[in-house]
């Protein structure tokens, strides 16, 4: 079941983040050279590997889609979502990289 949800840009923690039923979801980011590196999941037990952490992960990269912005992704679980999601989100990889 779809969960309708909003993500936020907190610059001052430098995370993407949203709650959802009161827990905190948010992913890590740091800019460099017009690449966002996303560099640590936090989920909460419940929500690790379910449907709710996918649309969270996707809402992020949905976000980069009409930027300039390339993603790096290092936090091992949005890797993952990278390799399951190759053909959705390879435009956002930087040139000669591949998950």
């Amino acid at each position: 079941m779809e969960k309708n949800f909003e993500v936020t840009k907190n610059e001052f923690q430098r995370q993407y983040e949203t709650k959802i039923d009161g827990e905190l979801l948010a992913v890590e980011f740091s800019e460099h050279d017009r690449k966002i590196f996303l560099t640590k999941l936090t989920i909460p037990e419940q929500f690790i590997d379910s449907e709710t952490q996918n649309q969270f992960i996707t809402k992020i990269l949905d976000s980069f889609k009409d930027t300039r912005f390339k993603v790096m992704p290092t936090s091992p679980e949005i890797a993952k979502f990278f390799r399951k999601n190759r053909l959705k989100y390879k435009d956002l990889l930087p040139a000669g990289i591949s998950i």
